[in-house]
């Protein structure tokens, strides 16, 4: 089995994005006559191994050799003809330049992997005879550079498919193949190849690796859930892959946009890993910064899926709600059945004492309005470093004069992101909340860090996710024992009492997958979930058959006007309504906007509090000015 097949079967690779357009991007030139994007291997090795390279540094394991169309028939057209050897070797050895600059300045010790780029001819009726006239000689010169796979891409035609790999099952020293058609559904849902007919006959002839590119990331979505209920992909016969283009054209508004964020792409990433993909990179429009994302995504999907259920001998019964009721207001409404609001705030991010005075006057007018049970305080939202939500609250606590003898008149609600610490940072972190009587937490799995190029780099741990702290804390510290089972102290109960709570998409790109994780974390013990903002009510009906089972404090979030509810709306999970964007678009004066985002705020609470659902948790992340007001809805 070759190193490429092994590490596959390991744990995803990462491969690179888009060549073509990515050439566009910098040159401005289509790939023609005298600009042909083959020819540049040879003809502009600097550009091409450039390319690479930046792949390479944005996170790509696999690189694809710009030969696309380096067979005998385009290249003729294109005034290439005789140049089929020279191009795709040069192809290759651009690449293999490229991985071993890459190595030789970050000294990487990863294995890196080389894809023999092989485009379609189109000709849907190809016979043995034409398909060896074509592509023999490219086949040939790829194998012979040293590929460690061919990647057969951007396929319309399983025919065609079908010939040009029985084409390379008569050569010696072939590598693995990969196969990736442009498969796509129309309104009906009905696709131009069938998945399964697609997959199976690729397995049947010995193929390695199959999926989609150049499609849709939900086209690619839909195949891989077809593809994963065949036998050949659950007894790993044939490994899968997908590489979407940034995006499809959807209507935003009253227009037809592309989605090319790169956040997108980035969580799309997690998804497929989250389906069994083993090769994941992007095809059109899909480039470094996108890649970037990915493979951040990508470190977070590694985090391990199964929490280890420590058994002790020392552990008691958890403690239960009769504790937790202590913990401050939020958690005796909470335990109690009644109804809780919970407000969100950002910490500061630098040294102004000035922002810090503001954010602290902020929760003593919330406090003192009696609106609110609780402050939960972000960590780290974003990706964006700020001060840590603990050492907050003790800004909080020390500039308010909230003692323990005085009390809270907050409840102090610390998110705790797993994302930065390792197994035992995550303890250590959980231990010095409860010696700082701060016993409620929502735990977030956390966005990878988004730094500034001018930023050290800054690199994701990813040792334990929120379902695996939800179940460290509920049956660990709060029964007494530390993560690896030991007693927590001498004395006669060493139990924590933590209230515990975490997120949910209730509009997630993958809903199946966020359901699962619900229920993963309902079954490790959550309190309480906390929903990202919904503007669609509908969306929240997902929800209804776990109301009976954990607390839901529904996500609401104030707009200050358009382009915020555009921002906004470009986050992954979250869906704007074109009913909410018209009515902000009715107001030329930003004030007039901040006055109308707050009433559809008001109106959600309402409606909130109206449908009976256990809680609201209040977000206002431009300015937390209006949030006092806004709550006057619950009058």
């Amino acid at each position: 089995m070759s190193d490429f097949i092994t590490d596959l079967l390991s744990n995803p690779l990462l491969a690179d994005g888009a060549s073509g357009s990515f050439l566009f991007e910098r040159s401005g030139r289509l790939s023609e006559a005298n600009h042909v994007y083959e020819a540049l291997n040879a003809d502009n090795p600097d550009a091409i191994r450039d390319i690479h390279l930046a792949y390479l540094q944005s996170g790509a394991r696999c690189l694809t050799t710009n030969t696309f169309g380096a067979n005998s028939a385009y290249l003729k057209i294109m005034g290439e003809a005789g140049r089929v050897a020279e191009l795709n070797n040069a192809g290759v050895k651009r690449a293999q330049e490229a991985i071993a600059r890459f190595k030789e300045h970050t000294h990487s010790e990863k294995n890196y992997y080389i894809l023999g780029s092989i485009g379609p001819s189109c000709d849907d009726e190809l016979t043995a005879e034409e398909a060896a006239e074509i592509y023999q000689e490219q086949v040939e010169a790829l194998i012979a550079a040293g590929v460690d796979a061919l990647l057969l891409e951007t396929f319309n035609s399983l025919a065609e498919v079908k010939t040009l790999l029985e084409l390379i099952n008569t050569l010696p020293n072939k590598p693995p193949v990969i196969v990736q058609m442009a498969l796509q559904q129309n309104a009906n849902n009905d696709w131009n190849v069938a998945p399964t007919s697609y997959v199976e006959t690729a397995a049947e002839l010995g193929v390695s690796v199959v999926g989609v590119n150049c499609c849709t990331p939900w086209d690619a979505s839909a195949f891989i859930e077809q593809a994963n209920s065949l036998d050949v992909v659950k007894e790993h016969k044939v490994l899968l892959s997908a590489m979407p283009n940034a995006g499809g054209f959807q209507r935003i508004g009253h227009r037809f946009m592309t989605a090319v964020n790169p956040e997108f792409m980035g969580k799309q990433a997690r998804t497929f890993a989250a389906q069994g993909v083993r090769l994941i990179g992007g095809c059109c429009e899909v480039h470094p910064e996108h890649i970037l994302e990915m493979n951040n995504y990508l470190q977070g999907s590694q985090v391990n899926q199964n929490s280890v259920q420590v058994r002790s001998q020392d552990a008691m019964e958890p403690n239960g709600p009769q504790a937790k009721a202590g913990n401050g207001p939020f958690s005796r409404k909470l335990m109690n059945g009644e109804f809780v609001v919970s407000v969100e705030l950002l910490p500061s991010r630098g040294t102004s004492a000035a922002v810090l005075k503001h954010k602290i006057d902020f929760v003593k007018q919330l406090a003192d309005s009696g609106l609110a049970d609780a402050l939960d305080i972000t960590d780290g939202s974003r990706g964006i470093p700020l001060i840590p939500p603990g050492d907050f609250i003790g800004n909080i606590r020390q500039t308010l004069g909230w003692t323990a003898e005085t009390g809270d008149k907050l409840e102090l609600i610390p998110h705790f992101t797993t994302r930065d610490l390792n197994i035992m940072g995550l303890q250590s972190r959980l231990m010095g909340y409860y010696s700082q009587r701060i016993n409620n937490v929502v735990f977030i799995t956390g966005d990878p860090p988004k730094m500034s190029p001018t930023y050290p780099r800054s690199t994701a741990v990813f040792d334990a996710n929120s379902v695996d702290m939800l179940n460290y804390t509920q049956h660990c510290l709060n029964a007494g024992v530390d993560f690896g089972g030991q007693r927590l102290g001498k004395q006669k109960d060493p139990r924590t009492h933590f209230t515990v709570g975490a997120g949910f998409e209730p509009e997630a790109l993958d809903s199946k997958s966020e359901i699962a994780k619900l229920e993963r974390k309902i079954d490790a013990g959550a309190d309480y979930i906390m929903t990202q903002p919904a503007f669609r009510n509908d969306a929240l009906s997902i929800l209804e058959p776990y109301r009976q089972r954990v607390a839901v404090l529904i996500g609401v979030m104030v707009l200050t006007g358009l382009e915020h509810a555009k921002r906004v709306g470009q986050v992954p999970g979250v869906t704007i309504p074109d009913s909410i964007l018209e009515r902000l678009a009715r107001f030329d004066n930003i004030e007039d906007q901040a006055k109308a985002g707050q009433e559809i705020a008001m109106e959600q609470i309402r409606w909130v509090r109206d449908n009976n659902w256990p809680g609201l948790y209040l977000m206002s992340p431009s300015s937390h000015d209006r949030v006092i007001d806004t709550l006057s809805a619950l009058k």
